[in-house]
């Protein structure tokens, strides 16, 4: 094992032993370690991918661990580069207030708030907000921008002297980030530390039974080093004196849940859904090794049937870019084995253009470079997203390209 990672001998959330592989993902290198072109010669690490499944709980999980400070010191990814987030977490703030109805002027603290769209909208609505997250440089432009950040991991240290200097946290939040973090008995218990008798935990994450139904099995990456479903997460949170009242599904991710915690015996009662989620994932047979041989057919399916395309359209001469330059692209191109059957990568985003994807080192060039460099046919890696990318490409079918959708089913439009 690279010095960057150990692995674990125990799940994340009930410590039990009993794991067993379900998903066998190629490995890759960290999937947002993009580099520039200076560093094209220097050969960087891969780690395992692999999914393992706890049979005593029933939690699917990464046991392959590369260290925070490697992935989150000097992170790039930021939420305003995702199609669609802004709106999404202004609505998010909107919903929690109006359901959890705090005193106007609580305190809301977000951790790993990044570049701090969803506290703007917790701030815009009265709330006092405070961002806590590791990545340096994004801490200080958020801070900058109005937005109070620490740049620093959320501990029970940091949590017991924040609740000394600032009192306790009417809502804390935490999206897409619960799942990067190994430590999980740690930060429960920095949010016990900081909650409000009365006040809730509101995290989001993509579900694993969405995941498994919509075939997003490349959201499983080094940084999603759990894949979270109803059952075990309400195990783990009894045994930490919390308990799961609320979840709502939402759309982004490939399918997400929005959690909704408080303390035990807190003042809400459990909400249907919880029980409704439960049954839903003992019927999809979210906790069986059988589910997940299935998923791994079907995404052994989508493969052959991309890799045989490309393959063809390559000796035919063709010129294929790629279209998508985030992390789950990496997961994709390593596993799909796309790496030598393109020539480029496209992205929108200003941060990744001019750099080279990680381990393979393809190009990210910007959009305008479709009409420069006449590709053939664009593969669709951020395939979730192919519909707004080709309303924005009009002139590209219209001159004769075709993009290709490889996922859930092999479509070229």
């Amino acid at each position: 094992m690279n010095a960057l990672a150990s692995r674990r001998r125990d799940c994340r959330l009930c410590h039990s032993t009993e794991l067993e592989l379900v998903l066998k993902l190629a490995p890759t290198p960290l999937a947002d370690a993009y580099v520039p072109p200076s560093r094209a010669q220097v050969v960087q690490p891969v780690f395992p991918l692999d999914l393992f499944l706890c049979r005593n709980c029933g939690f699917a999980q990464l046991l392959d661990v590369v260290q925070a400070q490697a992935i989150y010191l000097d992170y790039i990814y930021e939420t305003v580069s995702s199609l669609g987030l802004v709106e999404h977490f202004d609505n998010y703030a909107a919903e929690v207030l109006g359901r959890i109805r705090p005193v106007a002027g609580a305190l809301v603290v977000d951790v790993g708030s990044n570049d701090g769209t969803l506290l703007k909208g917790f701030q815009k609505r009265g709330m006092k907000v405070l961002g806590i997250d590791p990545a340096r440089e994004i801490a200080r432009r958020a801070t900058a921008a109005g937005v109070e950040t620490l740049p620093e991991f959320f501990t029970i240290a940091l949590a017991q002297r924040l609740r000394r200097e600032r009192g306790p946290a009417s809502i804390i939040t935490a999206n897409n980030v619960i799942a990067n973090i190994d430590d999980l008995d740690g930060v429960v218990a920095a949010v016990r530390e900081l909650l409000a008798p009365d006040g809730v935990f509101v995290f989001e994450s993509y579900y694993l039974g969405d995941l498994v139904r919509n075939l997003v099995f490349d959201f499983i990456y080094h940084e999603h080093i759990s894949s979270f479903a109803v059952k075990p997460l309400e195990l783990f949170f009894r045994r930490h004196r919390l308990e799961l009242v609320d979840v709502l599904r939402v759309p982004t991710k490939g399918g997400s849940l929005r959690y909704t915690v408080q303390l035990a015996d807190g003042p809400r009662k459990v909400a249907p859904i919880v029980a409704e989620l439960k049954e839903l994932e003992t019927q999809q047979g979210l906790d069986q090794p059988t589910m997940f041989r299935r998923f791994n057919t079907r995404i052994e399916n989508a493969k052959q049937a991309t890799l045989a395309l490309l393959r063809r359209l390559k000796a035919e001469g063709k010129k294929i870019a790629g279209y998508g330059a985030s992390a789950t692209s990496t997961t994709l191109l390593y596993h799909f084995e796309l790496g030598g059957l393109l020539d480029y990568l496209i992205d929108d985003y200003p941060a990744k253009q001019g750099l080279l994807s990680p381990g393979l080192h393809l190009p990210v060039v910007p959009s305008e470079a479709i009409y420069d460099r006449r590709p053939d046919y664009i593969v669709v890696l951020a395939w979730r997203y192919y519909e707004p990318i080709l309303r924005r490409h009009p002139q590209f079918t219209a001159r004769g390209g075709k993009f290709i959708v490889p996922m859930p089913d092999l479509k070229v439009l």
